[in-house]
């Protein structure tokens, strides 16, 4: 006779009979890519689509980036349990690590539950993303967590652009630069200046002082993207979302 195959609830309360501890729910950083829904990944999508808690970065979670993106490409998210997680827009780096355990703390209240929690966050999860924040303090206390690839905002970015990133032996570079602007850029091959926007005309400058050749790519893949293809055609009021690609002229 076929073997009746028990649902998880099923599997918890058994394993909870026979003395077994409670499962706890794994934590998933899943990158949505830089815009485009198209550029999702088909484990991205799966993995909204099996789990109903989706934590998103932001005090909202219906007006943050991650989700316009991902519920284009997976409606049903609409109807998700939506978990906010505040990430302050601030370099007290002690007020940071408060919001951070505060969103840790969220988020483990809930993997206690046995339910898995999909955290969305823009570009790929290991990149600069506000995920890798959380996770560490997740797994310090036990929990499982993994990171889901998504396409890095500077890979959406170069295809935009026809602009190959590196070939042959070519170094690559990627620098946060609104923090970095005393960086020498003195090395051959492509830097990759991300978290531009703050800062553009001091970035130009320095691009100029160096003497590299830029374009842009500001709101890859969403709505309004604009494409700049020269240092002279990047504006100083760039927004948020803004990428240079840089190289040593000639």
């Amino acid at each position: 006779m076929p073997v009746k195959q028990m649902t998880g609830t099923e599997r918890e309360e058994n394993a909870g009979s026979r003395g077994e501890p409670h499962r706890k729910g794994t934590l998933y950083g899943v990158g949505v890519g830089p815009g485009d829904p198209e550029l999702m990944t088909l484990k991205a999508v799966r993995l909204i689509r099996e789990n109903e808690v989706i934590a998103l970065p932001g005090e909202i979670p219906e007006k943050t980036a991650a989700y316009r993106i991902a519920v284009q490409a997976v409606p049903e998210l609409a109807e998700k349990e939506l978990i906010p997680i505040l990430f302050p827009m601030t370099m007290d780096r002690a007020e940071q690590q408060k919001e951070h355990e505060r969103g840790a703390e969220k988020l483990k209240r809930l993997l206690d539950t046995g339910r898995n929690v999909v955290f969305l966050t823009l570009g790929d999860p290991s990149i600069y993303s506000t995920f890798s924040y959380v996770q560490q303090l997740v797994e310090a206390d036990g929990y499982p967590a993994e990171m889901v690839s998504g396409v890095p905002s500077f890979c959406a970015a170069a295809a935009a652009l026809d602009t190959p990133l590196a070939a042959w032996t070519e170094p690559l570079h990627v620098i946060p630069a609104a923090h970095r602007l005393r960086e020498p850029l003195d090395q051959p091959g492509t830097y990759v200046l991300m978290k531009s926007g703050s800062r553009m005309k001091e970035v130009k400058d320095l691009l100029r002082k160096t003497g590299h050749t830029a374009k842009m790519v500001q709101n890859c893949g969403m709505p309004g993207e604009k494409k700049y293809r020269s240092l002279e055609e990047i504006p100083d009021d760039a927004g948020y979302f803004s990428l240079i690609l840089a190289r040593r002229s000639n």
